[in-house]
């Protein structure tokens, strides 16, 4: 069965609505890790380059890798959470304010 049509014919979505779907899980999945390898190396990278004691250095990698694992869900999540909100119309039924 082929579907046809946007989410007002029995809520299935149509090609280019999950096309956009994709595109923006993908942009949140890869925006969030790089902005975790950022903070990462930012954190950890001292503990990487230099000789520092085991414990300073210890507390340096693990607390980087908290704060990336941490700053992935969050940036994950609130990309996807505002492009959901955007996708809703203001007012269902309408397309434009001249309807």
């Amino acid at each position: 069965m082929r579907e046809q049509g946007g989410t007002g014919s029995g809520g299935r979505r149509g090609q280019a609505e999950r096309d956009a779907i994709t595109v923006e899980i993908g942009y949140a999945l890869c925006s969030a890790a790089f902005a975790a390898a950022v903070v990462f190396g930012a954190v950890a990278g001292p503990a990487l380059l230099f000789a520092l004691p085991g414990a300073v250095e210890t507390v340096l990698v693990r607390g980087g890798g908290v704060l990336a694992g941490v700053l992935f869900a969050v940036r994950t999540v609130s990309v996807l959470v505002r492009f959901r909100r955007a996708a809703q119309p203001s007012q269902p039924g309408r397309t434009s304010p001249d309807s």
